[in-house]
């Protein structure tokens, strides 16, 4: 990329540019129906978001004292509700639209990384059409590794260029984005769990339109460094 070039920016996507969260409790909820066990509350359900759907699985079947031997026809039989209704009641927050547009239209490369498995991900950006703004789109089964791991966020910005923010909402970004030494922006009405002053971040905003001139000062300041 030419020294001209915008910043890369990389976004979350559960908790920051999306509420997923009701999809997700009702797939879960399907589960544990099957399964015979009390059903979880919404807010419950997200307190287990954050590593990816595998996870959210092994935290509800502990949370419900389900035997161990029950994780794998679980997990599978989440992943197949998820996927027949990944997006019927996930909403994108406010200002999200209008954000990424004007990101795009100032030039900035973005992209996604997510620990949600690519194959969901691609289907609830394309049904939301949020597909048309990321260049790059990294799940949590693209590598070997997961968030809060380096590596995915690493490989996100190594196909768009110089890094110059990510964004994300909770503790697992904010420890992948100190690992992978790359500013972070933190989203304060996602899923987080931990005061926002005990979080490391470069910026912590509520509403994305609040964010744009945070990310055009960084610019800035980049280009004339």
């Amino acid at each position: 990329m030419s020294k001209t070039a915008k910043g890369a920016i990389v976004f979350d996507l559960d908790g920051t540019l999306i509420d997923s969260a009701p999809d997700l409790h009702a797939a879960l909820n399907k589960v544990l129906t099957e399964e015979g066990a009390e059903l979880v509350s919404l807010t419950e359900t997200i307190g287990f978001i954050g590593h990816g759907i595998p996870n959210l699985v092994r935290t509800a079947l502990a949370y419900r004292g389900l035997g161990a031997d029950r994780l794998e026809p679980m997990t599978a039989s989440m992943f197949r509700h998820y996927l027949a209704s990944p997006s019927a009641l996930t909403q994108i927050y406010p200002g999200v639209i209008a954000a990424l547009t004007r990101l795009n239209e100032m030039g900035h490369p973005l992209g996604l990384c997510t620990n949600k498995a690519l194959a969901p991900t691609l289907d609830i950006l394309k049904a939301l059409d949020l597909n048309r703004f990321f260049d790059v789109v990294i799940g949590g089964d693209s590598l070997t590794e997961k968030k809060p791991h380096p590596a995915p966020l690493q490989a996100a910005f190594a196909k768009l260029g110089t890094p110059l923010l990510y964004v994300g909402d909770s503790e697992v970004d904010a420890e992948t984005a100190k690992a992978a030494e790359i500013p972070f922006a933190l989203y304060t009405q996602g899923y987080r769990k931990t005061p926002v002053e005990a979080l490391p971040h470069r910026v912590a905003f509520d509403h994305f339109g609040a964010l744009l001139p945070e990310i055009a000062a960084m610019e800035q300041a980049r280009e004339t460094a």
